[in-house]
């Protein structure tokens, strides 16, 4: 699958090198010129399939679960999260992914508390993977009077998702409560008549599984299953890295203060990655979707960390 663009780069490669030499041998500045056209598409070529290569975790092809957590500040925090979702969003639209939400809890006043999306497209796991951990904003604050300069903090959590026959973890029945409600929202015809919406804690690790974006209480509840087995198996098998484990303590609870980005509106403009220290000050782009070149870092950075341990 990997070999086939790679022999088509290098017989591009080697007849831009034949060309070349020609080129110069003849003083045809006309093939120069069209050398110069040709090597960034060769260059871009070259760039996906050097991606392609970071993306090899047994996991990275699956569609995924992602979930955006407002954390402490009230109102500035739900609405970062609302941020965070809606530069989320954008970049699904422009990279052909497909979501679906399966439980949001809105702010009390703005944005909102949580939301948890499934997200479906080639390699959605390995790409967004590379989002989990806590996101800060530094702005002026559109909900404070005199003007003045907040942080917010919102963190991300993604976990791949898995079918019963991809995954075996058993799981008693006696370390579940199930809770059934009302799917809550600003109202509407979407909104949820019965008691359909579905809770699942886990009392043994804490984490707490939900869905409502069905009608169909039996259909929520195996949604909220499957997000509950994927993070029981990543716990087991990889106890969750040393990165998502900053995130999880022995209940589940997120701990803000290990954030992954800062998102900096005010007194200038940046965003900077913290592990892989890319930035820019292009920060409308960012917030508009335009993530990927971070994504990029970030698996370059994992790739690279994963070889010295190797």
């Amino acid at each position: 699958m990997l070999i086939e663009p790679v022999l088509e780069i290098d017989k591009k490669a080697a007849d831009l090198d034949e060309l070349f030499a020609m080129a110069v041998s003849e003083n045809d500045e006309q093939i120069l010129a069209d050398i110069e056209k040709e090597l960034p598409v060769v260059q871009k070529q070259y760039m996906r399939v050097e991606l392609a290569g970071t993306l090899s975790g047994p996991d990275d092809t699956r569609n995924c679960f992602m979930s955006i957590h407002a954390g402490a500040g009230g109102t500035e925090s739900c609405d970062w999260a609302n941020m965070l979702l809606r530069m989320y969003t954008r970049y699904f639209q422009r990279n052909n992914y497909t979501y679906e939400e399966l439980d949001l809890t809105p702010g009390e006043e703005a944005g909102l508390r949580s939301i948890t999306l499934k997200v479906s497209g080639p390699f959605a796991f390995g790409k967004i993977s590379c989002e989990t951990g806590v996101h800060r904003l530094v702005r002026i604050s559109p909900f404070d009077a005199n003007k003045r300069r907040h942080t917010s903090f919102a963190a991300v959590d993604v976990m791949p998702e898995y079918d019963d026959i991809d995954v075996d973890i058993e799981i008693d029945e006696k370390d579940l409560r199930i809770d059934f409600y009302r799917a809550g929202g600003a109202g509407g015809q979407h909104v949820n008549k019965t008691s359909s919406a579905v809770r699942i804690t886990h009392f043994p690790t804490g984490i707490v599984t939900q869905c409502q974006n069905d009608r169909s209480q039996h259909r929520n509840k195996a949604e909220a299953m499957k997000m509950l087995k994927g993070k029981l198996y990543m716990i087991e098998q990889q106890k969750r890295d040393s990165e998502v484990a900053k995130l999880y303590g022995s209940k589940g609870e997120i701990a803000w203060g290990n954030q992954i980005r800062s998102y900096v509106l005010q007194p200038y403009q940046l965003v900077k990655d913290h592990r892989t220290d890319f930035q820019t000050g292009n920060v409308t782009a960012v917030l508009d979707g335009d993530i990927e070149d971070f994504i990029e870092s970030y698996l370059h950075y994992r790739a690279e960390k994963k070889h010295k341990k190797q």
